[in-house]
């Protein structure tokens, strides 16, 4: 609580803006800084303090308190009974009629662990509720807990074949299908035209400047196949290295072109625990599994299939 800047303009922005177009993707935005963010908490003025601190802390400015000092904040209380942490992004958030004893300036993380730690007293928040009033339902702050944790969890050592195959899934799950999305026909194009050189840019992206590894793949072990299936459905099939070939890892990919809509399908050939399975990235990023691969080698019949669904 000591030290801390408030400074949440950017925040601030990201509210209004959710405030005023309540989609899911604005909300996503306000979470994602939020998490980083030092907030204002209304509180008691903690027991003795002396006037310099008192009156900081009345301001919301940043101040150390002592280890023994209580945190008691001024819960706002819904009409059903239940009661709700109120944080504001700024002091000009709350009317001078609602204002408090104290401003406590916090970590949003330390605003969490007040509510996890509450023993079900409090479960919910809410940002900004005089002007803005961005609720932080339960479901929410416990999304929100699970981030924190692995954020917290220590380091652990991988070896340089490990991190080899971490780069190689994000590339095929999350770089590559992005760049498709974002650049359509012109960044399919590329890769039907550079193959191998086109993919090794972004396994070079991955690794550190200055780390001593380079990418354990070369241009020469992708394989790119373009088919035009259909008048309405080109497929473009991309082989992944051997090494690849292996628990956990993308071994394949199909990229699939609508040429009507010119709309861009991604999938992905997975080994996991269960067995091949096909896997799905969508343009919001999102990773899922869809399906086995079948094993009497109908592999593309099988995405025409997935395709067409959609």
């Amino acid at each position: 609580m000591a030290g801390q800047k408030v400074d949440n303009a950017q925040l601030e922005s990201l509210v209004a803006t959710f405030a005023q177009d309540r989609k899911q993707e604005n909300y996503a935005k306000v979470m994602d800084i939020l998490e980083k963010s030092v907030v204002l908490v209304p509180a008691m003025q903690p027991q003795g303090l002396d006037a310099e601190i008192q009156k900081l802390m009345k301001d919301g400015k940043p101040v150390q308190l002592p280890k023994d000092a209580k945190v008691l904040p001024c819960l706002l209380r819904r009409e059903n009974g239940e009661q709700v942490l109120p944080i504001f992004t700024s002091a000009a958030q709350i009317p001078q009629d609602k204002k408090s004893p104290a401003l406590l300036a916090m970590p949003f993380f330390a605003c969490l662990s007040m509510v996890m730690s509450s023993k079900g007293q409090v479960e919910t928040m809410v940002l900004n509720p005089f002007t803005h009033n961005m609720a932080l339902p339960k479901g929410i702050l416990e999304v929100a807990a699970r981030r924190r944790d692995m954020m917290q969890q220590k380091t652990v050592k991988v070896t340089q074949q490990q991190f080899g195959e971490l780069v190689h899934n994000r590339v095929a799950l999350f770089l590559l299908p992005n760049y498709l999305f974002e650049h359509k026909e012109e960044g399919l194009k590329r890769l039907q035209h550079e193959e191998g050189d086109f993919l090794m840019q972004f396994y070079k992206e991955s690794y550190p400047e200055g780390m001593k590894a380079a990418p354990a793949v070369s241009p020469g072990e992708f394989s790119v196949m373009t088919l035009n299936i259909t008048e309405d459905m080109q497929l473009t099939r991309v082989d992944m290295p051997d090494s690849t070939v292996k628990k956990g890892m993308c071994y394949r990919v199909y990229v699939v072109r609508m040429n009507k809509t010119q709309e861009i399908l991604y999938y992905t050939l997975e080994k996991t625990e269960q067995g091949n399975y096909f896997g799905r990235v969508t343009p919001d990023g999102r990773h899922e599994m869809v399906e086995p691969v079948p094993d009497n080698g109908a592999e593309m019949e099988a995405v025409m299939g997935l395709a067409n669904r959609m």
